[in-house]
């Protein structure tokens, strides 16, 4: 099944955002920003202290908000009235969000996880996605997540691999190496089976994403995109960028 709107237009990372500007990274006015410019959109998804899909890029707080706990300690309720990096925007849950874009731009959801098998945010994003009449594609760096979409997603929104080949994300400093090397290589390909991989641009060229393109005609979404040299390696190894901070 093709999918050639995944690569279609740029994906602006987060949204359009501009914290100067009132709209911070994963916010609706983002969003918006982004349906304006006609780019596809990517956000993340956190997990509520009662189950639902936030979209939120942190697994606490503090940073863009000023309140002291894990994201996941707080309900859908109490998240939303929360305000972000000082702006009028609320953090929205992902109907809201995709309620905003209605269609008119793809959005690439990433599914954030703790690597604890926590099963929840991925079949609530699962649920929502299935309900969404817009291009929408799940993807997460965590290769359980997405070899458990294969069950409740159906074949029509396509699942990939977030990944990098240099691990040197704090992350990753428990996680044993043969299973860091798995996420690198792309050791798990048979279980998760994605229809798209998104790589760091600074780890570009490299094997497994190469393999995957040539062999597979898997597409390859090239992150964060942010300079101009980043860019033209995007466009040299990659068939699409994620970018922030610029308007292509």
């Amino acid at each position: 099944m093709g999918f050639a709107w995944l690569t279609a237009r740029p994906i602006a990372h987060r949204g359009l955002h501009d914290r100067a500007a009132g709209r911070p990274e994963n916010t609706l006015a983002a969003a918006r920003a982004a349906v304006a410019g006609g780019f596809a959109i990517e956000c993340d998804v956190q997990v509520s202290a009662d189950g639902e899909a936030m979209v939120f890029h942190d697994s606490a707080l503090g940073r863009l908000t000023g309140a002291s706990e894990p994201t996941a300690a707080r309900t859908a309720a109490e998240l939303g009235r929360l305000t972000v990096a000082g702006s009028a925007e609320r953090i929205p849950t992902l109907p809201e969000f995709l309620a905003a874009i209605a269609g008119a731009v793809p959005v690439i959801v990433e599914i954030k996880s703790a690597y604890d098998g926590d099963p929840r945010l991925a079949r609530r994003t699962a649920e929502i996605a299935a309900g969404y009449a817009g291009p929408v594609a799940l993807k997460s760096f965590d290769p359980e997540v997405v070899a458990a979409l294969r069950e409740g997603l159906p074949a029509t929104i396509p699942r990939g691999i977030v990944a990098e080949t240099r691990q040197d994300d704090p992350v990753y400093v428990a996680m044993p190496e043969s299973k860091r090397r798995s996420l690198s290589d792309l050791l798990h390909f048979p279980e998760t089976r994605p229809d798209f991989l998104s790589w760091r641009v600074d780890d570009l060229p490299c094997t497994a994403t190469a393999l995957c393109r040539l062999l597979a005609g898997l597409p390859i979404m090239a992150w964060t995109v942010r300079t101009p040299a980043q860019r033209l390696n995007a466009q040299a190894h990659a068939d699409q960028m994620v970018f922030e901070g610029f308007v292509p």
